[in-house]
């Protein structure tokens, strides 16, 4: 990037003298002024003002870059002022910093997410070499200034005669993803070179995370060092590293202090490097089945509280109304029992699959990938296709995105626009627009043809209709087959037909209860995270909540969905059998109640015992299964 397309000699001063922070900032924005570059100028001072209020503009050594992004801003430039006497009191991210150069950044509000990062993110690169800032401070004339600000900043690293054969590794990172994860990594890099030791710092900004960590590296360093503000990803790559955390700021000020801090630890906790944790640079790439595999189980694990928190609160609202008698509260809009249904229902219905698909989409392309996957989770949610379209879309976003940034890389000028514009707004309309018109249709096509397929068979056999509606329940938990068999019994039971509502309503509890079995009575077979979710799935069955049993069908889908079908066609069947029916929209246990048959008790003895039956075979079946697979990956491993 050259700075001086975004600057002139008028807008550049030397050796000035002003009495506070306020001053220069004023003086700098009445240049712009005068040089037509801005439409307003007390509106633009408003906005560097509010920037102020929000977060220091000032470094350290010297360096202050108060900025503004306001439609009061023509086109984006930047005045600069070196300052004959330090500004003391201008507030720093060190509280010792004198500032002697300050540089004004305005930027059009409409250009926030790309020249500004861009320009922001080269300026602080550059004057994190101590000899580049030092040659602007040193000009004479605004014409010196201005004929250095693109002068070669590069010069040989300053190394020290003493090489402690040492090397440490270091995370940058802050919130915004430009400015300080760049200048931390400059300032340690810097410092280790001065200090004798290998310094490679791995920056997770805005583009995701780059210059990684080779396993070599890994292998081969003493410590790690975490100069972040927000959480590492990938953390476990160091679990056998000695660590130091700190801000991102904190290199800055003592870039030395936290090094000698990181090899001081290296002496006193020796590293633990695992067994297997092999040399071999190509395990670092990625087959496509792990990558989709290791997406999977990001979303799972971002998914999983969202599905507790949300389940637990519809459970909630579903129990109060039924043992309570609050049925119409429960659906009168505006209640607080309607609220919290709403609360839990929308954790559910409306945040799980886009939070799935964004996070799948992350574990993939990284940050960019956001955007386009919370986009493709909500366009799965629009097109009703459930847990199922939202791994599709999940995977859609990744690729695309990660196709987007191996095609079009954010370099000079327009690194701020690709990273900030291009990447997700494109991500979004592509892939957004692949799940509506390419996914939709068809979708909604397989969706009409469903019902209609179960409406003739309305009139059949019990037991076979019985058994496909509790099939269709437990394939896709809430998703596009799910919702078929909903719509078809909702239907039945408006035109007098109650006995395939009381199957569907049985069905419900199938999953939760047999997840629940198979990870208390086959606790081996399956992971931590799986025995603590599973504790608690079957409250959310007992309110009649299928998504409790997602994160395992996502998991290993062959597996889970088969057994729970197994279970559930088998539920659906008997309640069939016997002529159980519901005349009331809902399911849970509390349905028992309501259920009509030859007698109260007879009817709630088959309903709520077929729900039983079900999800002991679907329990077995899930231990079998997860048996087996075990058992197939000890002998892959053995071989």
């Amino acid at each position: 990037m050259l700075l001086k397309k975004l600057t002139s000699v008028s807008l550049l001063n030397t050796k000035k003298s002003f009495g506070s922070k306020d001053e220069v900032i004023k003086y700098l924005i009445k240049q712009l002024m005068a040089e037509g570059k801005l439409h307003s100028e007390e509106e633009f001072y408003r906005a560097v003002m509010d920037r102020e209020s929000l977060s220091p503009t000032g470094f350290e050594g010297g360096l202050a870059i108060p900025h503004g992004k306001s439609s009061a801003v023509k086109e984006a430039v930047f005045a600069v002022a070196t300052l004959e006497r330090p500004i003391g009191d201008w507030e720093s991210i060190d509280p010792e910093n004198q500032v002697e150069l300050v540089i004004l950044l305005a930027i059009p509000k409409e250009e926030e997410g790309s020249t500004h990062l861009s320009l922001l993110s080269e300026l602080v690169t550059r004057l994190s070499n101590e000899e580049y800032k030092n040659n602007l401070l040193q000009a004479q004339t605004n014409k010196e200034l201005y004929d250095r600000l693109d002068q070669s900043h590069e010069t040989e690293k300053t190394k020290s005669t003493h090489d402690l054969n040492k090397t440490v590794l270091a995370i940058t990172a802050c919130p915004a993803g430009i400015a300080h994860t760049y200048m931390a990594a400059e300032a340690l890099v810097k410092a280790g070179n001065e200090m004798g030791i290998r310094v490679f710092v791995e920056k997770q900004g805005a583009n995701g995370i780059e210059d990684r960590f080779t396993k070599v590296q890994l292998q081969q360093a003493d410590a790690v060092v975490f100069a972040v503000d927000v959480a590492v990803k990938d953390e476990e790559r160091f679990k056998h590293l000695p660590k130091v955390k700190t801000s991102v700021a904190e290199p800055l000020r003592n870039a030395k202090a936290i090094l000698q801090k990181a090899l001081t630890k290296a002496e006193n906790q020796p590293k633990n490097i695992p067994a297997d944790h092999s040399l071999d640079d190509h395990t670092e790439q990625k087959s496509v089945k792990t990558e989709i595999k290791d997406s999977l189980l990001t979303g799972i694990s971002y998914i999983i509280p969202i599905i507790v928190a949300g389940g637990m609160t519809l459970a909630a609202a579903v129990f109060i109304s039924q043992a309570f008698g609050l049925q119409e509260l429960y659906d009168t809009e505006g209640s607080w029992l309607w609220l919290l249904r709403q609360l839990g229902g929308t954790l559910l219905g409306q945040l799980m699959i886009p939070i799935l698909a964004a996070y799948m989409a992350y574990s993939i392309a990284d940050k960019p990938a956001l955007g386009p996957g919370f986009a493709a989770g909500v366009a799965a949610n629009l097109i009703g296709s459930g847990f199922l379209g939202g791994m599709l879309g999940g995977l859609l976003a990744g690729y695309f995105l990660k196709y987007l940034k191996q095609t079009v890389k954010p370099k000079g000028t327009f690194a701020g626009f690709v990273s900030f514009w291009f990447y997700p707004v494109i991500g979004t309309l592509v892939v957004g627009s692949i799940m509506l018109f390419v996914i939709g249709k068809p979708l909604a096509f397989v969706n009409e043809g469903l019902i209609q397929w179960l409406e003739g068979m309305s009139g059949s056999n019990a037991i076979i209709l019985g058994a496909i509606i509790g099939a269709m329940v437990s394939f896709d938990l809430g998703g596009p087959i799910n919702k078929a068999a909903y719509t078809f019994c909702i239907g039945a039971m408006a035109s007098g037909n109650i006995v395939p509502y009381a199957a569907f309503a049985s069905v419900k509890m199938v999953s939760a209860f047999s997840v629940t079995g198979a990870t208390i009575i086959g606790k081996k077979y399956f992971t931590k995270q799986e025995q603590e979710v599973g504790k608690q799935t079957w409250l959310l069955g007992l309110a009649g909540i299928t998504e409790g049993a997602i994160p395992f069908m996502i998991n290993d889908p062959l597996r889970v969905i088969p057994s729970l079908i197994a279970g559930s066609a088998v539920t659906g069947a008997i309640v069939a059998y016997f002529d159980i029916g519901l005349n009331v929209p809902g399911a849970g246990i509390f349905s028992l109640a309501l259920l009509q048959g030859n007698s109260l008790l007879f009817a709630a003895s088959i309903w709520f015992g077929a729900a039983l039956i079900g999800a002991f075979i679907s329990m077995v079946l899930l231990i079998l299964t997860r048996k087996y697979k075990k058992n197939e990956i000890s002998q892959k491993k053995a071989a």
